[in-house]
């Protein structure tokens, strides 16, 4: 059976009809790991933009995610990072968190988008803006804010590796699999952990009552 091919401009064709060409795509990356920040990207695409294979970042490989990240920062009218850190996270939780680095991604734009498309989060804007459930598989602008966002956080986890290279962290991006679980029973949770995130504040649970039994 042939797969569908989906119009990844589909959206941004309505609005083109309309007028409106300045369409800011914004997505977020980062909600899973149990440490670093939740990250957010706005992206605005010149009309009609074409990007062959361009899709949503989780079903891309690292390497064609790389590929992609040059060539949207090569072609885009304008890009913007917002950066949520686990400390915010804790305060005032991840759903939270994920729309304020949306709102810093939007606001680090150097053009005033006309139109905003948000994958799935509905956010209050003083634009018109358009929520989409799987945006960032459907809309070529999102798909492109969810590259930008997944190496922009990918690189950080990068940096982290590299000051702390026996907790994984260029494997793992910081998403609670099994080597970093291990990795973090180890050598416990560093400053920029989510400390609210279960498998954290489970470990650091379990740490205070071994050291009241050890004081009883």
């Amino acid at each position: 059976m042939a797969k569908q091919v989906v119009n990844l401009l589909k959206y941004e064709q309505e609005l083109y009809k309309k007028n409106i060409t300045l369409i800011a795509g914004v997505d977020e990356v980062g909600r899973g790991p149990l440490v670093g920040p939740v990250v957010a990207a706005a992206v605005i695409l010149p009309k009609n933009y074409k990007c062959e294979g361009l899709t949503d970042s989780k079903q891309l490989s690292e390497k064609k995610r790389e590929k992609y990240y040059e060539i949207i920062k090569r072609d885009a009218l304008a890009i913007g990072v917002g950066e949520i850190s686990a400390k915010k996270i804790d305060e005032v939780n991840i759903y939270e968190a994920s729309k304020l680095a949306m709102y810093e991604a939007l606001k680090h734009l150097k053009i005033q988008p006309e139109h905003v498309l948000i994958d799935a989060m509905k956010l209050d804007l003083d634009v018109p803006s358009t929520s989409i459930i799987h945006g960032d598989a459907l809309s070529l602008s999102i798909a492109a804010a969810s590259v930008i966002a997944k190496v922009s956080r990918d690189r950080m986890m990068m940096e982290l590796h590299v000051k702390h290279p026996e907790y994984h962290f260029d494997k793992h991006k910081g998403y609670p699999t099994k080597l970093h679980l291990e990795c973090l029973k180890k050598y416990g949770p560093l400053e920029n952990y989510r400390f609210t995130y279960k498998p954290v504040r489970d470990l650091i649970k379990k740490g205070e009552e071994e050291n009241e039994e050890v004081f009883q």
